[in-house]
């Protein structure tokens, strides 16, 4: 080595561990097959593009386009060496990339590659899912609304619903949480029409049935249900107030009230020293639907599950008491007199100023009011020369009190939900149908990952909607590859009956046996390829060496031993084309 070359030191981290997972995925095998590029396409394969700009996402949590080709160049030994590609500053461009984005965005191919990428994943992790959860959420931007476009105004699930968005459906697997179905619609899309086809992809996906369903209150209608049942799969999810008017929640509630129906405990798991915690109480009954599916109609038993949640009915109750507290104080203030208090101009509009006091927070029902009216005459003194005269005043004054038998009434229906299931109470008994739901925030995780600094979605800042699309489908492979090396890394674990030590700063010996991908990926900061100067082969090292720690998680992983070592040799024998 010429000791008058500068010596370039690449800080590698975890970019050779995340090539390597995603290489055991077969992402870009898969890719390459299924989006086509024109015969005019040079340089990296589409497949390896979307592999190393996946890597910089997962690496940097920064998916803006412009960042990824300095970030390459600046990696360019080590990205050479892991892919066996000579690496091309055009090939990582951000109007290149944008073009990567149009072939995602492309419906047919990626619904044939999503599929592809899921059988291989159940295939080569060796994973027998039997629970999908189905759920949406949306991603805002600053961009202009147009009629047919698909950023619109809706109801913002991030509360900005001043601000255009784009709806985001998903459909994963438990116990991973991982996407196999990703639809991308307007924002101003209702719920409802998004499960069928979510759970059309998932049986295209898996390939077999029988598959339990899990969904919040809009996967309720009847007509989701009748499809789930027709195709021989399962499905739990409680029902809206729409699909269960509140008379007929009541009429489920009063043998409990009156004391002849008894109900089921359910604990959740015990843990060492504590006591079990009650998660809720309930029973279920059973009836019998009927529904048009296909021009054929379905007919099934359905069993409805009334469950009360201690928990939720102690929140809810704190919530609706503040709510009351608040309106007494709203109503009191219309009586304040004095400077700077404004006074209505007639009795109508005193109502009015009562009425929209009352339905602010929406208890109405609740609080009895009782508004008098006030007339009063006095003389105004002539002004100028003019004969003075006598002016009406009218003023009102409300009194308000709670009435106590609807508050009493409200409060002995809180915390009940009805959920309702076709899955067969020896296969889901009531404990387990209660569990099963409150594993939804699994794929709450999962948008919270992809909403949030993992992947940072949102905002959204592309202005052509098919590379929002692009986008959008471009971080759903992201948000697989961390699903799948926390599972990975926690079922070895499990299997091992072993914890991991050094994962967090400060508290070295702070052991889990359920680790992050975030911090997994954080225990390799810090890693660097340094060119040893003064030898006539171009040798490189890494620096610092791999901890017991850090060659841990490779093995967890299932990932080769060399997969940071094999950087120790020069990129020469990389194929340039």
């Amino acid at each position: 080595m010429n000791l008058s070359t500068p010596l370039t030191i690449e800080r590698i981290d975890d970019v050779p561990l995340l090539l390597a997972q995603m290489d055991r995925m077969g992402l870009r095998e898969l890719l390459d097959l299924h989006f086509p590029t024109h015969g005019n396409w040079v340089g990296l394969s589409l497949g390896w593009v979307v592999t190393i700009w996946l890597t910089h996402i997962l690496s940097e949590g920064d998916h803006r386009l412009n960042h990824v080709e300095p970030w390459a160049m600046s990696l360019q030994e080590t990205l050479c060496q892991c892919t066996g590609r000579h690496v091309n500053r055009l090939d990582l461009a951000d109007d290149h990339l944008a073009v990567v984005l149009r072939h995602l965005a492309n419906d047919d191919h990626w619904e044939a590659g999503e599929a592809a990428l899921t059988s291989r994943l159940l295939r080569v992790y060796e994973l027998t899912p039997d629970c999908a959860r189905i759920d949406s959420t949306t991603a805002k931007s600053y961009r202009p609304v147009t009629e047919e476009g698909l950023f619109q105004l809706g109801q913002s699930k991030d509360h900005r619903h001043d601000l255009p968005q784009v709806k985001i459906a998903l459909a994963t697997l438990d116990p991973l949480g991982m996407p196999v179905a990703t639809a991308v619609v307007g924002g101003n899309r209702a719920d409802d029409p998004l499960y069928m086809p979510a759970i059309r992809t998932v049986r295209r996906a898996i390939g077999r049935r029988g598959l339990l369903y899990v969904g919040d209150c809009k996967m309720g209608a009847l007509a989701t249900r009748a499809f789930v049942q027709q195709g021989g799969d399962y499905y739990l999810c409680p029902l809206a107030p729409q699909h269960l008017p509140g008379e007929e929640l009541d009429r489920y509630l009063e043998p409990v009230w009156e004391g002849t129906q008894p109900l089921t405990p359910i604990f959740a798991d015990a843990e060492a020293g504590k006591a079990p915690a009650l998660l809720a109480e309930g029973y279920e009954r059973e009836v019998t639907l009927a529904a048009w599916v296909g021009g054929k109609i379905v007919t099934w038993s359905e069993r409805r599950l009334v469950l009360r949640s201690p928990a939720q009915a102690k929140s809810e109750e704190a919530a609706l008491r503040d709510r009351v507290a608040e309106t007494l104080v709203g109503l009191s203030k219309l009586n304040e007199r004095g400077l700077g208090k404004r006074r209505a101009r007639d009795g109508e509009a005193f109502r009015a100023r009562v009425g929209a006091a009352r339905k602010r927070y929406h208890v109405e029902a609740l609080i009895a009011v009782e508004v008098t009216e006030q007339v009063t005459k006095r003389r105004v003194q002539g002004y100028r020369g003019q004969p003075g005269r006598i002016v009406e005043e009218r003023d009102g004054s409300v009194e308000a009190r709670v009435e106590e038998a609807a508050l009493e009434a409200e409060l002995r229906r809180l915390g009940w939900r009805v959920f309702v299931t076709n899955e067969p109470e020896e296969l889901l008994p009531l404990a387990a149908a209660v569990k099963a739901y409150r594993g939804q925030f699994r794929i709450e995780r999962g948008f919270g990952r992809l909403k949030g600094r993992a992947l940072s979605l949102a905002p959204l800042y592309l202005q052509q909607e098919a590379h929002v699309v692009g986008l959008i489908r471009l971080l759903s492979l992201a948000l697989r590859v961390l699903c799948l090396i926390e599972f990975v890394v926690r079922r070895g674990l499990s299997a091992a009956k072993e914890s991991l030590e050094g994962l967090y700063a400060g508290q070295p010996k702070r052991a889990t046996e359920q680790p992050t991908s975030e911090a997994l990926l954080r225990a390799f900061r810090g890693i660097h390829l340094v060119p040893i100067p003064g030898v006539t082969a171009p040798l490189q090292q890494i620096t610092p060496p791999l901890s017991g720690l850090q060659e841990r998680i490779l093995a967890l992983l299932e990932l080769r031993s060399d997969t940071y070592s094999r950087l120790l040799c020069d990129s020469s024998h990389v194929d340039s084309k």
